[in-house]
């Protein structure tokens, strides 16, 4: 019995850090595209042999904390975006590993989200980790000037730095002054502080 409950155990544990895995040969996106990972674990690996995004379109993960992505071979379009985002405000940590071929200007956002207060919200999320790295057979990004080829911006602020305080207060007076007796309009009778979120890091480096 002692055994059992040992492995039931060990088991769970197991289940705990599963981690998503998926593979894709071939993902092409026309311009303006998107396509949305928000199936799974918190945490994934998607692995893919040929990426190939036009301008303006967009890979997206949602409900995700922790996403490494690698990519064979890779042409990217101008203005493409990847960016993610957990389940409670805080942005998706992206963890990318990629051979550029082609590359006009890619924005990596792993910005936390504002709270909302007055509704069902979590506080001011933090910002992403975000580690680029960049095989040297490939292109190489730069990150000086946004009108030239081969440029990434990488957004790893904290929300909160958007809200207006004054705009904030007035709102949350507003709903209470509405809600029923006892604070029943707001959610769960939370008003979260203005604070920000945690500023992410990130850093783009070669491939050794």
């Amino acid at each position: 019995m002692k055994y059992l409950l040992s492995a039931i155990l060990l088991l769970g544990t197991m289940a705990t850090y599963a981690q998503q895995v998926e593979h894709i040969a071939h993902l092409e996106l026309g311009k303006k595209d998107k396509k949305v990972f928000n199936k799974g674990d918190s945490s994934m690996i998607l692995k893919i042999d040929t990426l190939i995004m036009k301008d303006r379109s967009k890979l997206e993960f949602y409900a995700k904390k922790d996403v490494k992505i690698e990519v064979g071979y890779a042409e990217i379009g101008k203005n493409v975006v990847i960016t993610g985002q957990d389940s409670k405000n805080n942005a998706t940590n992206i963890d990318l590993d990629i051979n550029l071929n082609k590359l006009g200007s890619l924005f990596i956002i792993a910005r936390g989200i504002d709270a909302f207060n007055g509704t069902k919200t979590h506080p001011n999320g933090n910002g992403g980790i975000v580690n680029l790295t960049y095989d040297p057979n490939g292109l190489t990004p730069q990150s000086t000037d946004k009108k030239a080829n081969h440029y990434v911006f990488i957004d790893v602020q904290p929300g909160g730095l958007r809200v207006n305080p004054h705009s904030e207060i007035s709102q949350i007076y507003s709903r209470i002054a509405m809600s029923q007796p006892g604070l029943r309009g707001m959610p769960q009778g939370q008003i979260y502080s203005g604070s920000p979120g945690k500023e992410g890091k990130a850093e783009i480096k070669i491939r050794q």
